[in-house]
């Protein structure tokens, strides 16, 4: 926490009290109901807020026992500390006491000896605290007194009444006795005593002479002493220091001099330790002259009290007070110490008169730096805390500052409900439940102060809305039937304008208006009603300080215009947007690009954002929906947005928190938490380069969320925690609001009190840690740096950017990367600086000689290079690659965190492996391969990890004409013993097109499968070779099974005919009995799980004998929960014309593809079925939107995960790959495909990979679209005409015409047999593009 804002102090005599505590110094102050306990200037120890008394009056610290008392008008609480040992200091209740009603008046409240505790009031009580609260002694007074304090040994009381000129000084007769006695006498003064203070000892055992300081009206300090102890008066006037006389200003023509006086008392014990302190931090400073500690060293010989006066224009004069006490005093006793300037402790101007008052505490704390401490409150609603050295404070020498401010504690005396911030976050107000607001400005990180108030609002109406205008200058209200403009240029602030108004609905929202001239005057606020009405006011300001304006500049406010939004639906509620970002003026288009103002959402989840322009001369103000977003979340509770674009939503019981893109309509992050921690409050904030942060609040504490880079290699998260802060340690009251202050500090506001924390973050935190990203030597970060490691462009070496890379075809881009970070990392060392680009140009990304080879760049060198030796690595060979990795594996790259430093191993091994096979394989044989590696490789890094390849990687070799390659080296990968659990790591039976082959290693899989186990047990290769038809192989296989105790009744059941009815039926009956065991089986969990998949496949398998594909495959997709084995035994058993698969693909794949979002799979369903126009139109299209499904969306299928953009690569791929696919990519609109690149292009650059979104926005070829006046109706436009590029062979694949069905986006049913026609010549030329 960088600074804690307490609340406001009660304007008490006893508002404020410190002690040091067992060597930890404590103060205290009440507020509110509210008492707040400190241990420095910026640490709070403990918040408690006393419920059952409503409005504290005084409060009193016990420096024996570490008690704190507090008092409201009628009873008193006493609080124990606890938990000090255990590093955990907090105080808890103990006991109260009730103070008869009769005793009118405020209390006062000292503790004496072995906690002893005095309350005055009418009366004087002495109570003792110690284990039972007992009265030892009453006293009652003809009229309340103001004050009652024990002296520091608790034998003498002195106590004043309001308005009294006499002391009454009470002293104890007896100690430790049940009779308790005191008697009294009087210490007359001329004029009413203002002010007492005893006497602080070096330590409370010594037995020290009495001295009472008082301060009176007559602007005096006397100082009273026991001169003489047989003398019927306790103590006797020793002597007096005029305040008037002591302030001498050096320059009389100062225009006026302030008659007002202030006066505290440095005791002796903490003027020696001071001076001691100051003496050793001088001793440490070398040979530097110390003309000011030489004079503060002649005055501390003699051990004097200073007593220090001060006025309101920074004079002070210190007085030092030797042998207070001795009965001969000497004339030299009381002395001069120090008459100087620049003691400037801000006073407060303009306050009313019962404001218009200071009390001091002085203490010495124990550091070195600045020992000397003065707390200064002021009963306008501040404590300050000033810190100074004492040779700086007394330096007769000019100096422009002798103290200096450490915090400012002030704040609310009621529970804060709202923090509302300017738009830049310079300026805040935050308002409480009695409509009493205070405006704050953002103060320099130089003078330690956070937020410094400027003015304090008091409005008699209910505020329904705030918004500031010029960085707090004013404030508009917003009331339920009116609209009022506040002058806070002031301390109390001013109502300037007041204008009603009436509105069809209630007003729901205050909303800046953008302005043309962001140096203009002239300010504009709308609201829009629950019926979607927006009332716009015109707002005047005038220019310049308040003291400089006449009668004639007073701001003016006036209706500008009204209008109906029109959209009003199911309407929820309607809100302004958090500002993130710079601050710019309006633009002069009224467009989706435009910034959004406020968002609005209705009760079915529709999010939409809204935007407006200002037309001043025609006097209006036009809206537009910039975005409409489906969520699908019914009813809920909360949402917030950020005016770059992201929104944050809760749900309807308070736990479930989405984030979402509003220009792509996408989920970015979705969690639920307990149902004890509701959320109740969003704050957007971003980095000055407009990376988005979002506070969560909850009722005890506040959670950051980072945007991070999109990652779709790993699906990692897009939005991550980074930062939780408790408050519940430190208060007890829940969180009222919070919000983001420009410097990146975060207020939060939680019942009187504002936290400001720093935007430091502490790399050290377990959430920085789980994030692993590249802090390397920072303790700490500004989250603004954090968050541009999370979500910043990435160097061109991170592995994410290279797999990117990879994906967009770029291969020799990777190649340059890879070489040229193993030659910057030959004589890297430690602490150097990395090239993020390692010696590459952007334009190699983008420019059209990317595709020129490292021998090609060679040959174009000049004919000097005959004369040099040039040793550079043309490209990524095993041997180089196992060369980078050791290095990568000794040092510490400053862009990469170590587990980043592991998948870039991981990516230059596959690269290697893939250059070493780059002749004999295409592009898309390459990206599968490479992907494949390296998820082995992590694989093997993480055995318990079962997770296959992803079907994004599935589509590239079902792409591939390399397939044959990919088998062998896939089969080699697992040495030639491939199992079913291998070939669906791999996916390899859905990449695989060549239906032989595909039976051949089916095959092989049956065969391993019969061979994993030492036993050769024929159930477990069953499926397999009934899938293959090869039943008497598996009559064979139960030959051999001599062991298995079902091998007589299967072998008899397999020599059947399963043609015939007969044994068709007894072959289900055999499936629907395997089924039935497999669901009461009593196993363990483990063993059930491997039970009842292993009874699940055999019931497969008899089905597959009895004929029944249907329910084979049923079986293994609902039951074994195994898409992948349900395709592959359709797929052997029965091809790819399959009616069954077909039905499979369009009744089981499609569907889940459409409720998951899934285009990879949904593509490579639609190829499968032969409807390539589909398949290339899913890619840009959702895919829900594509597929009648009869279950509805999820949230996953909205996630930014559905659109990876390596979809962009496959679409321009696969359009221009067939006749089909061209004519799908024809009819998707140019609006679409438009959108679908800079959609795309908005992808890369989430993730990091700027230069591949510039890339494709500036090399895309969109398709040209043919001209309606050139065919006819009966010659449809050849869909070739639409490439730019001829270049290419297109595969004529049109299929005959259809069925209706088409339309419905369905797939057909048995596609009619293929017959061989021979080809036109003029369709030959076509295909070659001539």
């Amino acid at each position: 926490m960088r600074t804690v804002l307490p609340g406001k102090p009660q304007a008490k005599l006893q508002a404020v009290c410190t002690a040091l505590w067992e060597g930890q110094r404590l103060v205290a102050y009440i507020s509110g109901n509210a008492l707040v306990i400190l241990s420095g200037p910026h640490s709070l120890i403990q918040t408690v807020y006393d419920d059952q008394l409503l409005t504290l009056e005084a409060v009193a610290i016990d420096e024996a026992s570490g008690k704190i008392a507090i008092c409201s008008s009628e009873e008193v609480h006493i609080y124990k500390p606890y938990g000090k040992k255990e590093g955990a200091l907090k105080w808890s209740f103990q006991s109260s006491l009730k103070v008869p009603s009769h005793d009118n008046g405020t209390l006062t409240l000292s503790w004496g000896s072995e906690e002893e505790l005095l309350i005055g009031s009418s009366s004087l009580r002495l109570y003792q605290t110690g284990e039972d609260d007992a009265l030892i002694w009453i006293r009652n007074l003809p009229k309340p007194v103001k004050i009652a304090s024990f002296s520091y040994d608790a034998s003498l009381i002195a106590s004043i009444g309001y308005h009294d000129r006499l002391i009454k000084i009470w002293r104890r007769q007896s100690f430790g006795s049940d009779d308790t006695r005191f008697d009294f006498t009087y210490l007359p003064h001329p004029t009413a005593v203002t002010g007492i203070h005893w006497r602080r000892p070096h330590d409370r055992q010594q037995i020290l002479d009495h001295v009472l300081f008082s301060i009176c009206a007559d602007s005096k300090i006397r100082i009273w002493a026991a001169t003489d102890l047989h003398g019927l008066q306790a103590l006797q006037l020793w002597a007096d220091i005029d305040m008037q006389e002591a302030i001498q200003p050096r320059q009389l023509e100062t225009p006026y001099q302030s008659s007002k006086r202030y006066a505290f008392i440095i005791d002796g014990k903490d003027f020696t330790f001071a001076t001691g302190r100051a003496v050793q931090a001088a001793s440490s400073d070398g040979h530097e002259e110390h003309h000011a500690l030489e004079h503060l060293l002649e005055v501390a010989k003699t051990n004097p009290e200073v007593c220090v006066v001060v006025d309101r224009h920074g004079n002070m004069s210190a007085w030092g007070l030797e042998n207070v006490g001795c009965k001969a005093r000497k004339i030299t006793d009381k002395f001069n110490v120090a008459h100087v300037e620049n003691v400037k402790l801000s006073f407060p101007r303009d306050v009313q008169a019962e404001r218009d008052n200071v009390q001091f505490l002085t203490f010495c704390s124990r550091q070195t730096d600045s020992p000397f401490t003065l707390l200064v409150h002021h009963f306008d609603g501040r404590i300050i805390w000033y810190e100074s050295k004492l040779e700086e404070l007394f330096d007769p020498s000019p100096r422009q500052q002798r103290v200096q401010m450490k915090a400012l504690w002030t704040g609310h005396d009621g529970s804060v409900k709202k923090i509302v911030r300017s738009g830049s976050g310079k300026a805040l107000i935050s308002r409480t439940n009695d409509n009493e607001g205070l405006v704050w400005r953002q103060g320099n990180d130089e003078s330690g102060m956070a937020l410094t108030r400027t003015s304090s609002l008091s409005c008699p109406e209910h505020i329904h809305r705030s918004c500031l205008l010029q960085e707090g200058d004013f404030i508009i209200n917003l009331h339920h039937h009116s609209i009022t403009l506040w002058d806070t240029r002031s301390p109390v602030a001013r109502l300037t304008v007041s204008c009603a108004f009436h509105a069809e609905g209630k007003p729901l929202c205050l909303i800046p208006l953008p302005r043309s001239d962001i140096k203009s005057l002239s300010h504009y606020v709308a609201t829009i009603t629950s019926m979607m009405e927006a009332i716009v006011w015109k707002v005047n300001l005038p220019r310049g300080p308040q003291q400089c304006l006449d009668e004639d500049s007073n701001p003016v406010m006036e209706l500008f215009c009204t209008s109906r939004l029109g959209i009003q639906d199911d309407l929820s509620f309607v809100l302004p947007v958090d500002p993130a970002g710079y601050l710019s003026a309006a633009s002069d288009f009224l467009d989706t690009f435009a910034r959004d103002l406020a968002i609005s959402y209705s009760d079915s989840g529709v999010l939409r954002a809204w935007t407006a322009r200002l037309e001043d001369d025609k006097g209006s103000v036009n809206w537009l929906v910039t975005s409409t977003t489906e969520t699908g979340i019914n009813n809920p509770s909360l949402a917030s947005g950020s005016s770059i674009r992201k929104i944050a939503i809760v749900d309807s019981a308070k736990t479930g928190l989405t984030i979402w893109d509003p220009w792509s309509g996408q989920l970015e992050y979705d969690a639920t938490y307990g149902s004890s921690d509701s959320i109740q409050d969003l704050d957007w904030s971003s980095t000055p380069d407009e990376q988005s942060i979002l506070a969560v609040g909850f009722p005890y504490r506040v959670m950051i969320l980072a945007q991070m880079r999109y990652d779709y290699l790993d699906a990692g998260p897009a939005w991550a925690p980074i930062r939780e802060i408790h408050i519940k340690e430190l208060t007890s009251h829940p969180i009222g609001d919070s919000t983001w202050l420009g410097s990146g500090n975060l207020v939060i506001g939680a019942g009187n009190q504002l936290f400001v924390y720093n935007k430091a973050v502490d790399t050290s935190d377990d959430k920085i840690m789980d994030l692993l990203i590249p802090v390397h030597q920072h303790q700490s970060l500004s989250i603004f740096d954090l968050v541009t490691y999370l979500n910043g462009p990435l160097p061109v070496f991170h592995p994410q950017f290279l797999a990117q890379c990879i994906l967009a075809g770029k291969l020799v881009q990777v190649q340059q990367i890879i070489i040229g970070l193993y030659q910057a990392l030959k004589f890297f060392v430690a602490g150097d600086d990395l090239d993020s680009f390692v010696a590459m140009k952007p334009c190699d990304f983008y420019s059209e000689q990317e595709r020129f080879s490292f021998a090609a760049k060679k040959e174009m060198r000049s004919s000097y290079a005959d004369f040099v030796v040039d040793d550079d690595p043309e490209t990524v060979t095993e041997e180089l690659a196992a060369s980078l990795n050791e290095n990568l594996a000794k040092l510490a790259i400053p862009q990469l965190s170590s587990h980043e430093q592991f998948y870039l191993a991981d990516i230059i091994e596959c690269v290697a492996t893939v250059e070493k096979q780059r002749r004999s394989m295409d592009e898309n044989a390459m990206r599968y391969l490479l992907f494949f590696r390296q998820h082995m490789i992590r694989k093997s890094r993480a055995p318990a990890a079962q997770v296959s390849i992803t079907w994004r990687e599935i589509v590239w070799a079902y792409h591939s004409g390399s397939q044959d390659i990919l088998v062998d080296l896939v089969s080699r990968q697992f040495s030639g013993r491939m199992l079913w659990e291998h070939a669906r790591e791999s996916g390899m039976f859905m990449w695989m097109t060549d239906l032989t082959a595909l039976r051949a290693q089916f095959e092989v899989i049956a065969r391993n499968e019969y061979t994993k186990t030492d036993e050769k047990n024929p159930i477990d290769c069953s499926l397999y070779y009934l899938a293959l038809k090869k039943k008497s192989v598996l009559v064979g296989l139960w030959r051999m099974a001599a062991w298995n105790r079902e091998q007589s009744g299967t072998q008899k059941l397999l020599r059947n005919d399963f043609s015939e009815a007969r044994w068709k039926t007894a072959a289900l009956k055999n499936a629907y009995a395997l089924l039935g065991k497999r669901r009461f089986s009593t196993l363990d969990r483990k063993d059930f799980i491997t039970l009842t998949d292993l009874l699940a496949g055999y019931a497969a398998a008899f089905f597959l004998l009895a004929g029944n594909l249907q329910d084979a495959i049923n079986v293994c997709a609902n039951q074994l929960h195994d898409l992948q084995l349900a395709i592959a035994v359709a797929r052997v058993y029965d091809g790819d014309d399959s009616l069954v698969l077909r039905s499979l693909l369009e009744e089981k794949v499609l569907p889940q593809a459409a409720v998951e979002g899934n285009r990879w799979l949904a593509t490579w369903a639609f190829w499968m079925l032969g409807q390539r126009e589909m398949a290339v139109r899913v890619l840009i299209s959702p895919v829900c939107n594509m597929i009648n499904s009869p279950e509805a969306p999820n949230l996953h299928s909205k996630s930014y995960l559905s659109s990876d953009p390596a979809l962009v690569v496959l679409y321009k791929q696969l359009r221009g790959k067939t006749l089909q696919g061209l004519k799908g990519a024809s009819k998707v609109s140019p609006r679409a495909e438009w959108d679908f690149v800079i959609e795309n292009a908005r992808l890369y650059d989430r993730m990091g990979c700027d230069l591949l979104a510039l890339d494709l926005v500036r090399n895309w070829e969109f398709l040209r679209r043919p001209k309606e006046n050139i065919t006819d109706g009966t010659h449809p436009p050849d869909p070739r005409n639409m490439l730019r590029r001829r270049s290419s062979l297109v595969v004529d694949d049109m299929p005959s015409p259809r069925s209706p069905t088409e339309q419905k986006m369905k797939p057909m049913g048995k596609p009619a047999p293929t017959v061989f026609e021979e080809p036109s010549t003029n369709s030959l030329l076509d295909s070659f593009g001539f």
